[in-house]
C-alpha cells in the first residue's frame, strides 16, 4: 500500500547532509514483519486457549514467547542504533552506464552488528560488522544524464536476529558523482586541424604517417589493428602512427555545426577518448572555455569534466 504523504513526510525528516553521520535514536524505525505478524497472532490464539482451559502451563509458555519478541525487538533496533554512515569518493562514469558510490558503515561500540543490507542496490543480503570496525558497501546508480549527479537517498535496513521485526533508518549523503557525457560509437576521426611549428622531422604519437607495428594493447581502437598480423604467436598487431613534433590536434565545437548540444557533447567525448588512446596532444575548444593543449590522464579527465558540466565549465588555460 503506498501511502499518498508519505514522500512528503520523508522528504521533510531526511535531508542532504555530509558525512559522517550517525543512526541515533530518532532516525531508527521499526515495525514488525510479516513473520512478526504471525508470531503475534499466534501468541493471541495462545493467550485465549491458555485462558479457556485456565492453564497454567499455557500461559507461562505464551508469556515466555511474548518475552522473547520483545527482547528480539530490542535487539533489532540496537543493530543499527549509532552506527556511523560515511560515503567515499565515487568515480566518474560515462551517462548510461553502471556507477557506484561505495559507503563505509563503522561500529564504534563494543558489540558487532549483524547482517545490515542497503535496500536500495542489490549488493548481497548484507554484511556483518566486526565491534570497534568497519563494512563497506556499494550503493548502484545507473545515470541517464550528464552533469553532477547527487548519491541519492538511500535505506539502511536489518532483520537480526529472528527477521520478526524490520528496523530502518533514511540517510541522504552531501555527495556526487560526475557523469561524462556517453561517447557517440558513431562518431569518426576528428578533423585534424594543427596549429604550431615544429622541427617536421621529429616525430611524435599521432594519426597522419604511418610509423611501426606494435603489439595490441587492451583498450587500442579497433579501427588500427593490423589484421593481417593476427596469426602470429604474439597475436594481432596495432599501427602506429605519427605526426611532426610541436603539432597539436585541436577538438572545436565549431566543428560540429549541425548537430544540437548534447550530440555535440557526446561526439566531442568520443574525439577525447581516441586522441588520449592514441597518444595525442590535443586541445579542446567550448564556447566559453578554452583548453590549452597537452596529454596524458589528468588533460584527459580535465576534457571530459569540462564537457560533463558544460555550460556551467568556465575554466580556461
Amino acid at each position: 500500500m503506498r501511502w499518498p504523504f508519505r514522500s512528503g513526510w520523508i522528504q521533510r525528516r531526511v535531508h542532504r547532509e555530509p558525512g559522517p553521520v550517525t543512526l541515533g535514536r530518532r532516525r531508527i524505525f521499526i515495525l514488525p514483519t510479516r513473520l512478526g505478524l504471525v508470531y503475534a497472532g499466534l501468541l493471541v490464539v495462545m493467550l485465549l486457549g491458555a485462558t479457556n482451559y485456565s492453564n497454567s502451563l499455557a500461559f507461562g509458555l505464551t508469556f515466555l514467547l511474548a518475552s522473547l519478541g520483545l527482547v528480539c525487538m530490542h535487539h533489532t533496533h540496537r543493530n543499527l542504533l549509532n552506527l556511523r554512515v560515511s560515503a567515499e569518493r565515487a568515480e566518474p562514469v560515462f551517462a548510461g552506464a553502471r556507477g557506484a558510490f561505495p559507503l563505509t558503515l563503522s561500529n564504534p561500540s563494543r558489540v558487532p552488528r549483524f547482517a545490515v543490507a542497503l535496500t536500495r542496490a542489490a549488493s548481497g543480503s548484507g554484511v556483518d560488522i566486526s565491534a570497534n570496525g568497519e563494512a563497506r558497501l556499494l550503493m548502484h546508480t545507473q545515470p541517464a544524464k550528464r552533469g553532477r549527479l547527487p548519491a541519492p537517498r538511500f535505506t539502511l535496513e536489518t532483520g537480526f536476529p529472528l527477521g520478526l521485526f524490520r528496523a530502518w533508518a533514511w540517510v541522504e549523503l552531501d555527495v556526487s558523482c560526475l557523469v561524462y557525457p556517453k561517447p557517440d560509437d558513431r562518431a569518426g576521426a576528428a578533423p585534424r586541424q594543427h596549429h604550431g611549428a615544429g622541427d617536421a622531422a621529429a616525430q611524435r604519437p599521432g594519426d597522419e604517417d604511418f610509423d611501426s607495428l606494435r603489439a595490441y594493447r587492451a583498450g587500442d581502437p579497433i579501427r588500427r589493428i593490423h589484421w593481417k598480423s593476427g596469426s602470429g604467436r604474439e597475436g594481432p598487431m596495432v599501427k602506429q602512427f605519427s605526426s611532426p613534433a610541436g603539432e597539436a590536434l585541436w577538438l572545436d565545437w565549431g566543428q560540429l555545426a549541425g548537430l544540437d548540444t548534447e550530440a555535440r557533447l557526446s561526439r566531442l567525448c568520443r574525439w577525447v577518448l581516441e586522441a588520449s588512446q592514441g597518444g595525442d596532444t590535443y586541445g579542446m575548444r567550448l564556447p566559453g572555455a578554452l583548453i590549452e593543449p597537452g596529454s596524458g590522464t589528468a588533460h584527459e579527465r580535465r576534457c571530459l569534466e569540462a564537457l560533463a558540466l558544460y555550460p556551467h565549465s568556465t575554466e580556461s588555460s
